[in-house]
């Protein structure tokens, strides 16, 4: 068993953690509205983060958005740093993966695919977690805008990935979880979207909950890679050594392997040896 599989299981334990923090960060300053608030008003006397008592004012500013719980400080310290570290974690997760699909079997347009839209996710992670929603409305929403499509798109090409690779039957079960996980986070994305076009307030909380959905399930989709990582050789490695010419590297090196092992490898040129003699 590989210690690299502790790389895809520790991502959905910090992200998710740390957003939870952020949450309660952000509630504690009343930044944003509890969860299980539902009675929103058109405006109020004073901003959430002035009022006191059992019950408070909330509107749309107050939404427990994702977003809006990262927007103000202290919490917006610690929501760019949680997803610039996620993005990070992604990409190597990612490249990981496209090198271990490479190693065990060939590539392909979905390995190609798949690390161009997870690195592509990354990138928009970092737009999203450094630019708050209200400080820098534009690329707030270009980053989100570029993140959520292509983390949905990376785990349906995964798990069409994982279905036309899979051998045995618990390849055959991951490939079940995954498709259910992406069947899940494509719901949870389309109705957050929906309801976050609509002028209702129930809607509009709606959407926040199926956000906190969809990004939950998201990264535990990355999180059953550590199955496909406790087999993770050295092989792989060599693979991003290479380059991308990497299964004639693997194959070679294998084969030079086999000739150390069973014998003599045989010389292309025995005459040059000859002669050098």
């Amino acid at each position: 068993m590989s210690l690299w599989m502790i790389l895809p299981v520790s991502l959905p334990v910090l992200s998710i953690t740390g957003i939870w923090v952020v949450y309660a960060m952000a509630l504690y300053n009343q930044h944003v509205c509890p969860v299980d608030n539902w009675l929103y008003n058109q405006s109020c006397e004073e901003k959430l983060y002035l009022q006191s008592g059992p019950s408070f004012c909330c509107t749309l500013d107050n939404i427990p958005l994702i977003s809006k719980c990262g927007t103000f400080p202290p919490e917006s310290c610690f929501f760019s740093l949680i997803c610039s570290m996620g993005s990070f974690m992604v990409m190597v997760i990612v490249l990981l993966r496209y090198a271990q699909v490479i190693e065990k079997h060939q590539n392909c347009v979905l390995n190609m695919a798949s690390l161009s839209t997870g690195w592509i996710c990354a990138a928009g992670l970092i737009m999203v977690g450094n630019f708050q929603v209200d400080n820098a409305k534009v690329l707030h929403y270009v980053g989100a805008g570029i993140a959520f499509p292509t983390s949905m798109l990376f785990v349906s090409l995964q798990s069409a990935l994982t279905y036309r690779l899979a051998k045995t039957q618990g390849e055959y079960y991951m490939a079940h979880l995954r498709l259910f996980m992406t069947f899940l986070a494509f719901i949870a994305l389309v109705l957050s979207g929906v309801f976050f076009c609509q002028e209702s307030f129930v809607l509009q909380h709606a959407s926040a909950i199926f956000e906190w959905v969809f990004c939950v399930i998201t990264m535990l989709f990355y999180g059953t890679f550590a199955f496909e990582f406790a087999s993770m050789s050295e092989d792989a490695m060599m693979v991003l050594a290479r380059g991308g010419s990497l299964g004639s590297a693997v194959r070679e090196h294998k084969m030079d392997s086999l000739g150390v092992l069973g014998g003599p490898a045989s010389h292309p040129h025995p005459t040059e040896n000859l002669t050098m003699l």
